[in-house]
């Protein structure tokens, strides 16, 4: 199935970044699109956009899912996110294209299994993301980082302390392996909040975009000499 969902243009007009949601298992593109309504006005050179994962949910027959979960099998999510993440990265580099955005212009937000998603891709892009930003999610196969990793973006985690789905111990097992693979990530602990992202973590994460975007340097075309 081909990867597509809702997007929204830069409120310049112009698109000089790209934000791309990558939604939880049993939601789908729907499910994120309105951030980038409330991060318009702070982020007005950038386009969003909030593909739809390519399968149906068994566990949510009207949500979709990266990859399957059964919660019976430890390695399910290492080779969920293997199978996924190359349709997603093609999807990447259309969408920059479609855009006409650089590619170190891309910043990827997930929510939970998109948080797994967002972190296994976008670490393995060719040309390095401006950022990653994840709510509420985990680092998939940590171990692998050492040999598959070829990127170096801003990182910004955030987790509520009473995470019912995914442990909110992920958020610390995601930071320390990523400094182990030299990978720096900023983190957030959004106290009492369950699975879920608060007003809060919307505000410092659209600050963090907006920082990320503005530290990026985009190599210049040299003119040709006549």
């Amino acid at each position: 199935m081909k990867i597509d969902g809702p997007r929204l243009d830069a409120a310049s007009g112009k698109a000089k970044n790209l934000v791309v949601f990558l939604h939880g298992y049993g939601a789908d593109g729907n499910d994120l699109i309105a951030i980038g309504r409330e991060w318009q006005e702070l982020l007005p050179d950038t386009a969003f956009v909030s593909p739809h994962a390519p399968e149906a949910c068994a566990g949510a027959p009207m949500g979709r899912q990266w990859f399957s979960l059964t919660f019976r099998d430890p390695h399910e999510r290492w080779r969920g996110c293997a199978q996924a993440g190359p349709g997603l990265d093609r999807f990447l580099d259309e969408e920059l294209e479609r855009q006409g955005v650089a590619p170190e212009r891309l910043a990827l937000v997930g929510f939970s299994q998109g948080t797994m998603m967002s972190l296994h891709v976008g670490l393995r892009r060719r040309i390095s993301p401006a950022a990653i930003l994840g709510f509420s999610g985990m680092l998939v196969g940590p171990e692998h980082l050492a040999t598959d990793a070829t990127a170096r973006p801003r990182i910004l985690l955030m987790h509520g302390t009473h995470d019912q789905v995914v442990p909110f111990d992920a958020l610390f097992m995601a930071t320390e392996a990523l400094a182990k693979a030299e990978i720096p990530a900023e983190f957030h602990i959004a106290h009492g909040l369950g699975h879920g992202i608060d007003g809060e973590g919307l505000r410092q994460g659209g600050a963090f975009l907006k920082a990320a975007f503005k530290g990026v340097k985009t190599p210049q075309v040299a003119a040709s000499q006549g």
